[in-house]
């Protein structure tokens, strides 16, 4: 027998890799040369480098996640939408993003921009700080002065002026300067809070004659926010002026009316219980008259009309919505003077009632405010002195029709009592209207204008009157600590028996504020 023939098992191996390593060369030399193919068929416009090497990389990946299949060529990868697409589709539309490609193909879960040669630039206004919001001179706030956990805000004016008041045939003028000083101190905390204003007037003739006119108010608000949405105010102020010559109760031809002090403290609770609000406050009121000084040198003591007052509201609300609540609200006060009878032997104490019924709105900076309307009256322990009634029509709204432009519409019906010999007292209605508008950045103008109408009972000796008040002012913002002030105002007081009596004032002035 002859020698077996030999063989080996390395000639196999060595042709099975062979045969694997040039059908694997073969697929990629075809991959590449169509992935070519179809880069140069797409329009130069909707491809660019970028593109072209991450086409020809996703179909590498393609080609080695199907095993160099030759049919890879023929069968696109598939769409974002699940569906296949051949070669010539691919040739009529742009290549698939490689958001779509990597993600349906690799499983790839990176963000486009990391994968991106060329990451995507912010636009313009996202690299550009962001503006600050202009600022009116009219209407920016000083810096103040720290004082510990608080901040005060004080501010001086010093005017001249000139008046004219005329009284029948009597006619004065007058030349005065006056001081107003204004201060503000606010608490910086971060919860409760309390508040300070106080504003001053000092006049000082020049030339002419005339009454001068000081008056002093300082008032605080100290404001608890107590849980279960309860938030309580505790108050407390005093104001000092002279008695005009016109109030219905001044001493007629007095060279100087009697300086009036009046003390003032007040607490209330507001809480609110869901949809419903409620609100009950307590206020107490002193007021103490000077002597007042006639022509002749003498004096005339009004002690008598030194008193103390002490009234109690409430008030429930509806809230309808966060912009409209209507309410009810009543009142029961109580005045009692420190002689039982006057100097014309008449006791003034008593009571006053009253209630009333509106509504508060609130909508934003357009307008907001309160209207209701009610009743009251007032009784006194003398039997000779009648009780005045009346009904109440009330109304404080502020209302911005335009941008730079409000409206303070305020309305008040109140008793008045009085001290005149067998007089109870008078209604007062109040309206007074101010529109304060923004006429440039640094320059505002404002108007008033007001009309009173003090009306008498049927049975009192006195007629009626109207007051009639019209003003003007231009405040120029030299800059945000000094501003130049210019008023012009009149005043005319008519009456049905007896002379009307004017007023006519001008003034300038210079306010420095900190």
């Amino acid at each position: 027998m002859g020698q077996p023939k030999q063989t080996s098992s390395v000639t196999p191996l060595r042709a099975m890799s062979c045969a694997v390593f040039f059908a694997a060369f073969g697929g990629l030399i075809l991959a590449q040369t169509a992935a070519l193919a179809q880069s140069a068929a797409q329009p130069a416009g909707m491809t660019n480098s970028r593109s072209a090497a991450n086409q020809d990389n996703s179909t590498t990946n393609n080609a080695a996640a199907t095993g160099f299949d030759d049919e890879t060529d023929g069968a696109a990868a598939p769409a974002a939408n699940g569906a296949t697409a051949n070669a010539d589709d691919a040739q009529q539309r742009p290549a698939i993003p490689d958001a779509q490609a990597g993600d349906d193909i690799t499983g790839s879960i990176l963000d486009e921009d990391i994968r991106r040669l060329n990451t995507r630039e912010a636009p313009l206004d996202e690299t550009l700080p962001r503006r600050r919001a202009a600022t009116s001179a009219s209407t920016e706030e000083t810096p103040g002065i720290p004082i510990g956990t608080f901040v005060l805000r004080p501010s001086v004016t010093q005017s001249i002026n000139t008046e004219t008041t005329k009284d029948g045939n009597t006619r004065q003028r007058r030349a005065f300067f006056e001081t107003d000083a204004a201060a503000t101190l606010t608490s910086d905390w971060g919860r409760h809070q309390l508040s300070v204003t106080s504003e001053g007037a000092y006049q000082r003739n020049i030339s002419g004659e005339g009454e001068e006119q000081p008056s002093f108010k300082i008032n605080s608000d100290l404001r608890l926010d107590l849980p279960d949405d309860t938030t309580a105010h505790l108050t407390a102020g005093y104001n000092f002026y002279r008695e005009d010559t016109d109030d219905p109760d001044a001493i007629a031809n007095a060279a100087q009316q009697s300086d009036v002090q009046e003390f003032s403290a007040g607490a209330s609770v507001q809480r609110d219980f869901g949809i419903l609000r409620g609100t009950t406050a307590l206020a107490m009121t002193r007021s103490i008259y000077s002597d007042a000084k006639l022509s002749n040198g003498t004096t005339v003591t009004l002690s008598d009309r030194d008193q103390t007052t002490g009234t109690l509201r409430g008030r429930v609300g509806y809230e309808l919505s966060p912009a409209l609540i209507p309410f009810i609200e009543a009142n029961i006060g109580r005045t009692i003077y420190d002689e039982t009878r006057d100097s014309a032997g008449y006791e003034r104490s008593g009571h006053s009632y009253g209630a009333k019924v509106g509504v508060e709105v609130d909508l934003g900076e357009k307008l907001k405010g309160e209207v209701g309307v009610g009743y009251e009256q007032a009784d006194f322990e003398d039997s000779r002195l009648s009780s005045i009634d009346t009904a109440t029509l009330d109304a404080s709204l502020l209302w911005s029709p335009i941008r730079g432009t409000d409206v303070n519409f305020d309305l008040q019906t109140s008793i008045q009592p009085s001290t005149t010999a067998g007089e109870s007292g008078y209604v007062s209605h109040a309206l007074t209207t101010t529109v304060t508008h923004q006429l440039r950045d640094n320059l505002v103008g404002t108007m008033i204008g007001g009309v009173i109408w003090r009306d008498y009972p049927t049975d009192s000796t006195i007629n009626d009157e109207l007051v009639y008040t019209a003003a003007t002012g231009l405040t120029w913002n030299i800059n945000r600590y000094l501003d130049l002030t210019s008023t012009l105002g009149y005043e005319l007081t008519t009456r049905k028996e007896g002379t009307d009596s004017q007023q006519f004032r001008a003034g300038v002035g210079l306010k420095l504020k900190r």
